[in-house]
């Protein structure tokens, strides 16, 4: 889900399917606008919602700080909820 919303909404200059899960997305050319358009990309497919204090550009610096971003997240959602609950997968 993290790479499928980075090249939908990351304007990345690479495949992020090239990317190791570690390697740094603003150097490897995501504006602070395109991770914004990452975020809402991300919200609207999972159907969750990143509460503020993941809203930080060190949350979006890697696939791995993403995904690990969702894991919080879908944790936070109610289990009753299986798309979030499948969404970093």
């Amino acid at each position: 889900m993290v790479r499928s919303s980075l090249e939908r909404a990351g304007r990345l200059p690479v495949d992020p399917w090239a990317l190791a899960d570690d390697d740094n997305l603003f150097d490897a050319g995501l504006s602070s606008h395109a991770s914004v358009a990452v975020l809402v990309d991300l919200e609207e497919s999972a159907q969750v919602e990143f509460p503020d204090h993941l809203l930080r550009r060190s949350t979006f610096s890697t696939i791995a700080t993403i995904r690990d971003a969702l894991d919080h997240v879908a944790a936070l959602v109610p289990a009753s909820d299986e798309l979030a609950k499948g969404v970093a997968r």
